[in-house]
């Protein structure tokens, strides 16, 4: 089964590496907010540059794993090759764990443009230990936006995918304290951030960047988050498969 998962993250990767700016698109977004609006207020203050540094991968992470990951399963949904791929008799893990791997290696990627205005223009800290947690947080805060992808590309056509995940995106990364830090939000969005999944990922990516210990809430809140999202792309995918070969 193992070599079976490598062999479909190996051909969804080359897939990625054909079309290159695919790789750093997720990326250059965070990274030109790291620079615009990190970098010339809090780039001279170490602690401040590597909370930014570490909300900035966070979006990049979930640009990934929610935006690419709905888009590619709803276009591979439009292709001849993917109705041969269901009917072969290993099931759908080795497809859908392949096509997992294949985001969490874009999520890596899309890290590097934001480390790398990081390393020029801020005093953040990128020692291997703090990179390598930060990175690790990020992989585990985008599990859910990994399955909500999942959800949405097995349910819409492709056009759809794009509208809607970019949609669901933006709120996300402004309610989660991403773009602009919990202290300086407004109080309604302080009420309600708590409870959407990207604050939890950020106060694990925080966390790792140096900052206080998450809150019992958020981790709790990103733990529900990910098991009915889970359970909706099974739906999801039991769903699309009743449609397309009953």
């Amino acid at each position: 089964m193992s070599s079976l998962i490598l062999a479909h993250a190996r051909y969804q990767a080359l897939e990625q590496i054909r079309v290159p700016i695919g790789l750093l698109a997720g990326g250059l977004f965070p990274a030109i907010s790291m620079l615009a609006f990190a970098a010339p207020f809090v780039g001279d203050d170490p602690a401040a540059s590597t909370l930014s540094m570490g909300s900035m991968m966070l979006i990049g992470g979930m640009s990934a794993a929610l935006i690419a990951l709905s888009i590619s399963v709803a276009q591979d949904r439009e292709q001849p090759w993917n109705p041969y791929l269901r009917t072969l008799p290993a099931g759908p893990l080795p497809h859908f764990a392949g096509r997992l791997l294949t985001a969490m290696a874009l999520m890596v990627v899309s890290t590097i443009p934001v480390t790398l205005v990081a390393a020029i223009f801020t005093e953040a800290d990128l020692s291997p230990v703090r990179l390598a947690g930060m990175i690790g947080a990020v992989l585990a805060g985008s599990v859910p936006f990994m399955l909500i992808g999942l959800f949405l590309g097995l349910m819409l056509p492709s056009k759809a995918a794009i509208a809607v995940s970019q949609i669901l995106f933006f709120p996300f990364a402004i309610v989660g304290g991403l773009m602009l830090p919990p202290q300086v939000m407004p109080g309604f969005l302080n009420v309600i951030s708590p409870y959407v999944p990207s604050r939890g990922g950020g106060e694990l990516v925080w966390w790792a960047a140096g900052g206080a210990a998450p809150a019992a809430l958020p981790l709790v809140v990103l733990a529900c988050w990910t098991v009915v999202a889970g359970v909706a792309a099974a739906w999801a995918y039991r769903r699309d498969e009743g449609r397309r070969f009953s």
